[in-house]
């Protein structure tokens, strides 16, 4: 619903025009769209305008959950009521948490979920499977693909087999042993499975990764800046960054596979900060939540902020094969983490509070988990963009409230994101040692 007070304005949108109508008797009928919708998101969202025009316009108040989300724009006692991370205390049956690395629907709570129950029970069986999959991908496909990914094997086929099925034949049949590790994980870039006996890994090494200047990305401390304090770009709500290039291939008004997308469209605008680093000469194995410490400044006085770790290929990287996409990987700018800090609650999700406009401030953000290997030859490459429209709600880039707001509050900014001695930009990564 939301990522760090930042609303998800499309998936919302689509999902309770469907699932938020009210059903007063049972019905063998699939509920129509309470709207009509087409294919091309982004301009459908943009003409909506501001948020309050979805009752005004198009929901006429008759989606009563919509109207529970606008009216309750804070972490408030009535989302805080419903955080089910809050009522995992004595869980007593054996639990398996199944995850995607690709759910962009709730990833958050396929990890969390495990986490909890883990620090909350400690006597309880509980284990964590994460899969390169969508939401619900374990269930509904074979898993042997994903957006231009080939995985080289059916991954949901092999969880079904080998993971799902011996874990309910023990518990609920009390049929053959079971012997499951307490993480069983998928690393992405190799495409292998792997055993661990925690999660995160307990071995993990700390690798800080600088924004330096030139727009380069610096393994480890920097050398002393010399050409610029910062990077700045002019953020335009009226012109927010789309969170995918395919709009127009699919008539889907929700790309589940931007997870993965190729991120070359947005590396070539104007308000997208893009910071590469050189070749690498090593495989890097990145496990578990990643943090970013950015030190920034707006003209406005809210902005969102929006940072996006990528893969990115070789110019010599072989095409897949089958290549149903036509997909170019040489250059190819692979997503691997992306999420968005909505400025004004950098400190408390309950009690926002302003920018001073061009104020250096410290932004904190945590990306959820990965497990991924960088391959020799690859490159680490970091975008940072205060809008990722229509997946997210823009931002007026004004102090308000968002769900209130009209037109006239939306304005451009001046972002800069510093990389100084003093405000030094970066991403704090886990690294684990390469398997084999």
């Amino acid at each position: 619903m939301h990522h760090n007070g930042a609303f998800t304005l499309s998936l919302s949108y689509v999902f309770f025009s469907v699932f938020g109508q009210a059903r007063p008797e049972l019905t063998t009928h699939w509920t129509p769209p309470k709207v009509k919708l087409n294919g091309d998101s982004y301009n459908y969202f943009l003409n909506i305008g501001p948020i309050k025009n979805v009752n005004e316009n198009y929901f006429k108040n008759e989606i009563s959950f919509w109207n529970d989300i606008t009216e309750h724009g804070t972490y408030d006692e009535f989302w805080q009521s419903r955080n089910t991370l809050n009522y995992f205390d004595n869980v007593t049956p054996a639990v398996m948490t199944v995850g995607g690395w690709y759910d962009s629907e709730d990833l958050y709570g396929s990890l969390n979920t495990y986490q909890t129950i883990e620090k909350k029970n400690e006597n309880t069986y509980n284990i964590l499977i994460m899969g390169p999959w969508p939401h619900g991908g374990w269930a509904r496909s074979n898993g042997d693909s994903f957006g231009d990914l080939l995985f080289g094997f059916n991954t949901s086929e092999f969880y079904r087999d080998s993971i799902e099925l011996p874990f309910f034949k023990y518990y609920l049949k009390e049929e053959g042993e079971l012997n499951l590790p307490e993480a069983y994980v998928f690393e992405t870039g190799k495409n292998i499975w792997h055993k661990f006996n925690q999660w995160p890994p307990a071995d993990e090494t700390e690798l800080q990764v600088f924004l330096a200047d030139d727009h380069k990305l610096s393994i480890g401390e920097p050398e002393k800046n010399s050409t610029a304090d910062y990077d700045e770009y002019i953020s335009d709500p009226d012109h927010p960054v789309p969170y995918t290039a395919k709009f127009h291939s699919t008539k889907a008004m929700y790309n589940r596979t931007y997870m993965v997308e190729d991120q070359r469209f947005a590396s070539s605008r104007p308000d997208v900060l893009t910071f590469e680093s050189g070749d690498l000469y090593g495989d890097i194995t990145v496990a578990g939540p990643i943090d970013v410490e950015l030190y920034v400044s707006t003209s406005g006085t809210d902005a969102d902020w929006i940072v996006k770790l990528i893969d990115v290929y070789p110019d010599t990287a072989k095409n897949p094969n089958p290549n149903p996409n036509k997909v170019e990987m040489g250059g190819y700018q692979m997503l691997i983490r992306g999420e968005i800090m909505r400025g004004k609650f950098r400190n408390s999700l309950e009690h926002p509070e302003p920018f001073v406009p061009n104020k250096v401030t410290k932004v904190k953000i945590e990306m959820n988990d990965i497990y991924h290997t960088f391959l020799k030859g690859h490159k680490l490459m970091v975008q940072i963009q205060s809008s990722w429209f229509p997946i997210f709600d823009r931002n007026p880039q004004k102090f308000c409230n968002i769900y209130k707001a009209s037109e006239d509050a939306f304005q451009k900014a001046t972002q800069r994101v510093y990389h100084t001695d003093e405000y030094r930009s970066k991403i704090i990564l886990k690294t684990v040692k390469t398997k084999r």
